[in-house]
């Protein structure tokens, strides 16, 4: 039985979400929860905003009454919301490494699942203007832009570009890999280096230009219950979900490698 010390917290944590998430309005923080009944919050890498937001939808479905919050940024930023008291239940990160900072610290509980896999590519505007041919000699004088070091396509590319020997100097280091794939796509650069699904997503508003050997490069996707989280239990469905058979499938539908 819910009472004005429980209403107090659910409506501190609904308040302390919107300030988490950046927004303007505490519409639905009303005492209880109000309409919309349960909520899920999850934190996911940028490169899993197009398939998580379908897994949500499906989840929301299957559960009548929740409602997923997702928030999609890069993974470190991620975690350093979460290091700062940001509410949250679910966090899915775009490496191993990134994650495993978070279990370092206490942010997350029980075990990370892996559930998807992901390569580097190249791509350019269409037409490809700047004659880009891949990880080599023809990006001298490119415009190209990369993740920034510490994000998990940043650290990918640093060690793709060192196993192909290759010197890389990118006219901006971005904090998350769909800034990237926006600079590429606007035509602010000439070439940036993203996921396979980024260029999956841009469709024909960028040309690929597949990288040799980024195939054993490949960055593991793996996401675990934030610890505090409400309501355990639903964040270890929604987990259940991105794992299962209809969430591998939503995934390989992205461009997604299996775990």
């Amino acid at each position: 039985m819910s009472g004005p010390a429980s209403t107090g917290r659910a409506l501190r944590r609904c308040i302390a979400l919107v300030l988490a998430l950046g927004l303007t309005t505490v519409a639905g923080c009303a005492a209880g929860g109000g309409a919309s009944g349960e909520q899920l919050t999850v934190f996911a890498a940028a490169s899993l905003t197009a398939p998580f937001g379908e897994i949500a939808e499906q989840f929301e479905e299957a559960h009548p009454g929740v409602e997923v919050r997702l928030s999609f940024d890069g993974s470190s930023g991620l975690v350093d919301q979460l290091a700062g008291g940001a509410p949250a239940d679910v966090f899915a990160s775009a490496d191993q490494i990134t994650m495993d900072r978070a279990v370092r610290e206490g942010l997350v509980t029980g075990e990370p699942r892996d559930f998807a896999t992901n390569v580097l590519t190249l791509i350019t505007p269409p037409g490809n203007p700047a004659g880009v041919t891949g990880l080599d000699d023809s990006l001298d004088g490119a415009r190209l832009v990369v993740c920034a070091d510490g994000v998990p396509c940043g650290n990918a590319t640093r060690d793709l570009a060192a196993a192909a020997r290759v010197d890389l100097h990118p006219v901006s280091e971005e904090s998350k890999v769909t800034d990237v794939r926006s600079k590429v796509t606007s035509g602010e650069a000439d070439a940036g280096i993203v996921y396979a699904t980024d260029a999956i997503a841009a469709g024909d508003d960028a040309d690929v230009v597949a990288i040799a050997g980024a195939d054993a490069h490949a960055n593991r996707y793996p996401l675990a219950v934030v610890e505090g989280a409400a309501d355990p239990g639903l964040a270890r469905a929604f987990i259940d979900a991105v794992t299962g058979p209809d969430g591998g499938a939503v995934l390989a539908d992205h461009g997604f490698g299996a775990p």
